[in-house]
């Protein structure tokens, strides 16, 4: 008799590489990952294309944000999964975060050629951040369109999306979390937001944030 092994649960996972709480979620899936039988599957939101709507509701510092070095991450990751192929956007993520974030560079050049140069892209890649005429805006916009319609208009990043029971993909928003859970704990709340989210007419669960991101144990 052979034996027959069972294929991956895909994750379809949505980030913008500025947002840290995005990428402490990512760290979260990537240890669900090594306790759980899934594989996750990387893409593209941009939360300049989600506010460009909503500008003038958003305070001064936030907005200049949105309007400048909002695009510059994800117009290079863009133009790298186009040009490069979608494998290379986990690892891309990962050398950016690794910078941005853990590293405390921020979404700046230096972050974005060193995570370049990690992955072995080419360095001009780096060029994207300034084209204002985005070679690849509509990749973009479509990559961000798949994701928040799963969810609608009224969240942020990241956006998850999971078969169903019924083989329907589920999608949420988040989870939220700070540290990153590790071990058994990664998968409890796996488990529970897996659970919770496949309940039909469930929205929302949330409580104010005490602490910021803490990228300590990343």
């Amino acid at each position: 008799m052979s034996e027959q092994t069972s294929a991956k649960t895909p994750v379809d996972f949505w980030f913008d590489p500025l947002c840290p709480w995005a990428w402490m979620t990512s760290r979260w899936v990537l240890e669900v990952e090594k306790v759980r039988d899934i594989e996750v599957r990387w893409h593209i939101m941009s939360l300049a294309v989600l506010n460009e709507p909503r500008l003038d509701e958003l305070n001064d510092h936030y907005r200049e944000m949105m309007t400048t070095t909002a695009w510059d991450g994800v117009r290079v990751v863009t133009a790298a999964w186009q040009k490069h192929g979608a494998d290379i956007l986990g690892p891309l993520y990962t050398a950016l975060g690794n910078r941005i974030h853990n590293g405390g560079l921020g979404p700046t050049r230096e972050a974005i050629a060193g995570a370049l140069d990690e992955v072995g892209l080419p360095a001009d890649l780096i060029d994207y951040a300034d084209q204002k005429d985005f070679e690849f805006d509509a990749e973009l916009r479509a990559s961000h369109k798949e994701g928040i319609d799963k969810v609608g208009q009224d969240v942020g990043t990241p956006v998850i999306a999971v078969p169903g029971a019924d083989g329907e993909q589920i999608a949420f928003f988040g989870p939220v979390v700070t540290p990153a859970p590790k071990g058994e704990d990664a998968a409890k709340l796996w488990d529970g937001t897996l659970l919770v989210a496949s309940v039909q007419g469930f929205y929302e669960l949330k409580r104010t944030r005490t602490q910021g991101p803490d990228f300590s144990n990343l």
